[in-house]
């Protein structure tokens, strides 16, 4: 065979054989389609399933969390932020190796708290301001700080209860000072410890605005008030249980828990208010750390106004 044959020849071979490559490519493809369809199909349901796992665990952490309300139901009205407390069992009072413990702590004692509204904050100039001008009050003195998102200060354990009847009677919502009881309950959160942080006073600053030198930390608010929610907030969603401002509570101050009420409502009796006071609770921006503890108790004459004093509203469900 010459060379010009065997080059026609192998001519007609190549494409004898790419004529015989085309099906054969085809039958591969359709047998690998098959299996690429159900590949892309589970694919797809395991991007479906992990989305709707994710959805469901979001939704089931948000159902545990206690349930914000917010009951500015007239637009007048610049109402608190409130976080639905769940009911429960609790030990008031600290034990006696309570680092700062003072008597008036004891005895420990085991409370029922039901289900009550408690502000996510406590109340600022903002809300406490439109009552003030709608009632023909003095606006509180805010000594220079600012007001606006700043707790309102320089108000009397009175003045919270005249707010807290206003407020209810705006919003067709019962509004109250929490009990002593109840505010332990909800600054506790759960936890036993001295603080809702634990017991060491250093860790405070990303917590509470407090005397910063006497807890050898900074937390960016020296000698003056922070604005509400500036600090992270309690295991029961609140922020400014300890710290920022001393706040009213319902009850008389007793010099001790015996006798106390076991139901969670407030201790009332008549004589102990007139010589000892009404209760408050939390410490301040000026306290040391035996007073910004969950147990620690202050008193204060209920008529009498100061810059370190404000209060958080509850509401009865």
């Amino acid at each position: 065979m010459n060379r010009q044959e065997e080059l026609v020849n192998g001519s007609e071979q190549n494409r004898s054989a790419k004529g015989e490559d085309k099906p054969t490519r085809r039958r591969q493809w359709q047998r690998l389609k098959k299996p690429l369809r159900w590949l892309v199909w589970l694919l797809v349901l395991a991007t479906l399933g992990l989305v709707a796992w994710v959805t469901y665990q979001e939704i089931r952490h948000w159902e545990r969390q206690p349930s914000p309300e917010n009951f500015n139901l007239q637009p007048e009205i610049l109402g608190p932020e409130m976080v639905v407390i769940p009911g429960g069992v609790f030990t008031m009072g600290s034990p006696d190796s309570e680092a700062g413990r003072s008597n008036d702590e004891g005895p420990q004692h085991s409370v029922k708290v039901v289900s009550f509204a408690l502000g996510r904050y406590e109340v600022t100039f903002d809300e406490y301001d439109v009552f003030a001008k709608a009632t023909g009050r003095k606006p509180p003195n805010d000594e220079g700080w600012g007001r606006g998102l700043r707790p309102v200060i320089n108000v009397s354990w009175d003045d919270a209860l005249a707010y807290a009847a206003w407020l209810s009677q705006k919003t067709g919502q019962h509004y109250r000072l929490p009990t002593e009881a109840e505010w332990e309950y909800v600054a506790r959160a759960g936890t036993t410890a001295s603080r809702y942080w634990g017991d060491e006073p250093k860790l405070a600053c990303n917590y509470a605005n407090v005397r910063d030198k006497y807890f050898d930390c900074d937390d960016g608010y020296a000698d003056k008030t922070a604005p509400v929610g500036s600090f992270i907030a309690n295991p029961f969603g609140l922020q400014d249980m300890l710290g920022n401002v001393w706040e009213w509570v319902a009850d008389c101050w007793h010099d001790s828990y015996q006798g106390a009420p076991v139901d969670g409502s407030d201790w009332e009796d008549g004589k102990a208010c007139e010589s000892g006071g009404r209760v408050l609770r939390g410490g301040s921006w000026y306290s040391i750390p035996g007073l910004v503890r969950s147990a620690f108790r202050g008193r204060y004459n209920p008529a009498y106004r100061y810059y370190f004093n404000g209060f958080r509203l509850a509401r009865t469900l």
